[in-house]
């Protein structure tokens, strides 16, 4: 039986990603948070390679937006097929246009315009990523203090006007997130670009939802055939990579004689090539926290993630040339996870996974119960 892919609204406490595990803590994986805020930091103290960083960054960013997306409650939206099928033609053309506006226009208003949009979308990130840590030190007398804001609505950035809950830590971390966006704005520092981006790729893995393993290798198919397209037949989205001031991307400091005679500082990965795969990462780890984690999918995606990212960096430096990073991503995690599957003899299931049909089992039975 199928449903649409929104979401049904269910009075039930019982959903889909229900996690007992995570559930014992506001934040999962906190060693995992750990390690990642040591390997972003780590090259301001230390000469890291700038290989292993990419790899280990990303991977760990992967891991942390996956665990964080395992909730109680499954997402309110998900994506459509016709969504899935529209996106690389939807991206081919804003990433054109970009290209566009860098070409005719002064590079630094460009820059000026966006650099404001992503300080605003910046704030909101940083605050989201760092809350629950912030809600654990906060004494219950300060957290119990709420106020709460009927229909708040950002006019171009939300679509419908939502009711927002004010708390003590909340004010407290959002506070320091504008901040920490002024001195990103004001000094474009390498540091505060990539935890801005980092903050950006973990909300989006935790709240994006592709919704069905089906429209996952959908948009993932169209994705590896845009990346080819505009790296290997154009060289639009380098030009605008390299253009584009603005946390849409990780920098990874060089400390390689080389990068110093060719005054090319930094290495870069594009924050789609950690985002894109990590959602259906992340949708494979709900697949198998509805299965009481005992099918182990998600450890044949993270490894084909891992090893589609590190091939892409060999082959970079084998040629010395830019790749397009899903080329060899969307192969690695959708044939490890197939392989996985087509092994256990589940592969029909697992294709046609769907946490909307998921939902609405939930719900019938819950029904039935209360019958």
């Amino acid at each position: 039986r199928r449903v649409p892919s929104r979401h049904v609204a269910s009075p039930s406490p019982r959903r889909c990603c229900w996690d007992p595990r995570g559930m014992a803590e506001a934040t999962p994986a906190p060693w995992a948070h750990a390690a990642l805020a040591a390997m972003g930091t780590a090259p301001l103290f230390l000469p890291v390679p700038t290989s292993p960083n990419v790899v280990i960054t990303a991977a760990l960013a992967v891991y942390v937006g996956a665990k964080r997306s395992v909730k109680p409650d499954p997402p309110e939206e998900s994506m459509s097929k016709q969504d899935a099928m529209r996106f690389p033609l939807v991206g081919s053309v804003m990433l054109f246009g970009l290209f566009l506006c860098f070409k005719f226009l002064p590079k630094d208003l460009v820059n000026a315009v966006l650099a404001i949009y992503f300080v605003v979308l910046g704030a909101a990130a940083l605050t989201a990523t760092f809350y629950p840590f912030l809600c654990k030190l906060t004494p219950n007398a300060l957290r119990s203090w709420k106020y709460e804001w009927k229909e708040f609505k950002v006019p171009l950035l939300m679509s419908q006007p939502e009711d927002i809950t004010v708390d003590v830590p909340g004010v407290a971390v959002g506070i320091c997130s504008v901040g920490f966006c002024v001195w990103y704005y004001v000094e474009k520092h390498w540091i505060a670009n990539n935890v801005l981006g980092l903050a950006f790729s973990i909300q989006g893995i935790e709240f994006l939802s592709l919704g069905s393993v089906q429209i996952g290798c959908i948009l993932l198919v169209g994705l590896f055939f845009y990346d080819i397209f505009w790296v290997f037949c154009t060289p639009v989205m380098v030009s605008v990579a390299k253009s584009f001031e603005a946390p849409i991307k990780l920098l990874f400091p060089r400390f390689d004689e080389a990068a110093v005679a060719l005054a090319k500082p930094f290495s870069m990965l594009g924050l789609g090539d950690i985002v894109i795969p990590g959602i259906f990462v992340a949708l494979v780890l709900r697949y198998d926290a509805h299965h009481a984690y005992r099918t182990g999918y998600f450890y044949s995606a993270y490894f084909g993630y891992i090893l589609g990212l590190g091939t892409t960096i060999l082959v970079m430096l084998v040629f010395n040339a830019a790749q397009p990073a899903l080329l060899y991503i969307v192969p690695s995690v959708l044939g490890c996870v197939g392989v996985h599957a087509w092994i256990r003899g589940e592969f029909g299931h697992v294709f046609h996974y769907s946490e909307a049909v998921v939902e609405a089992d939930a719900n019938e039975d819950t029904a039935k119960k209360a019958q």
